[in-house]
């Protein structure tokens, strides 16, 4: 979190995208006093700036005073490629994991040190989950995220681990038994967690990966939310896989794609 520091030469481009960038999965509604402080922006400035980006959409004020992010940036982001191209060429394959596994299914992409999850189909009868469409998650509490994480540049590794946050009492937060979790992710090339992110949900995930002139490159991650209690994740293990495949191989034909 920023401090109340400031930088002289901020354009206000910059200070408009600061405050944009103090909102996250844990702080979706905030005060103007709070947004000062996380995006290290003069309270005045700070007022001024919420206006101009309520007027136009960016965000919402609650009649509580709080901000959250409005539907014009929910808008334009259904307009960039991940959420286009991946969900378009993905949502099959996930309606028929879906409608072989009965639980939730998502798909999620490595947004920094996040899974950012760019699609889900759930019923009626599937377990409560935190994540939606659009939202954001730690890489190493969810099955998504250690599948991504286990694919990540060596940087992005370090610092997912440098100070992992528990969400749960089952989260592992101990850094030398993630990097033996990632070894063993990569080897077997699935995931799996049991109420890491929430009680009462255990996760399953498989790479989703796209070959390229210089080998196969892991693009987003195909997972599964189901009750920890259920006994055959081992089995949905190939469900997914052949789910992953076939999304991989549309992805490839997809010449935009990157």
């Amino acid at each position: 979190m920023a401090g109340r520091t400031t930088a002289p030469g901020r354009s206000v481009t910059s200070r408009a995208l600061a405050i944009l960038d103090s909102f996250g999965t844990t702080s979706r509604k905030l005060t103007l006093s709070e947004i000062a402080e996380r995006s290290g922006t003069p309270l005045t400035t700070t007022h001024r700036l919420l206006g101009e980006l309520t007027e136009w959409g960016a965000l919402l004020r609650r009649a509580d005073g709080r901000y959250e992010i409005g539907r014009k940036l929910w808008d334009l982001g259904l307009l960039a490629t991940v959420q286009t191209e991946l969900r378009e060429v993905a949502a099959p394959f996930l309606s028929d994991v879906h409608t072989a596994i009965r639980d939730t299914v998502q798909l999620a992409v490595r947004d920094g040190l996040s899974a950012l999850y760019v699609e889900r189909i759930s019923g009626r009868e599937s377990v409560p989950v935190l994540s939606t469409v659009g939202s954001r998650l730690p890489l190493h509490a969810t099955g998504v995220g250690k599948v991504l994480l286990a694919a990540a540049p060596d940087d992005v590794v370090e610092q997912a681990l440098r100070s992992p946050a528990r969400m749960t009492r089952h989260t592992v937060v101990d850094p030398a038994r993630l990097r033996r979790e990632l070894a063993e992710v990569r080897r077997r090339r699935y995931a799996r967690t049991s109420e890491e992110m929430s009680p009462g949900a255990a996760s399953l995930a498989v790479p989703v990966q796209v070959e390229r002139h210089n080998g196969p490159v892991v693009v987003a991650a195909l997972g599964v939310v189901v009750p920890p209690q259920r006994r055959d994740l081992g089995r949905l293990v190939p469900v997914l896989e052949v789910a992953a495949r076939g999304i991989g191989r549309e992805l490839a034909r997809t010449r935009d794609f990157t």
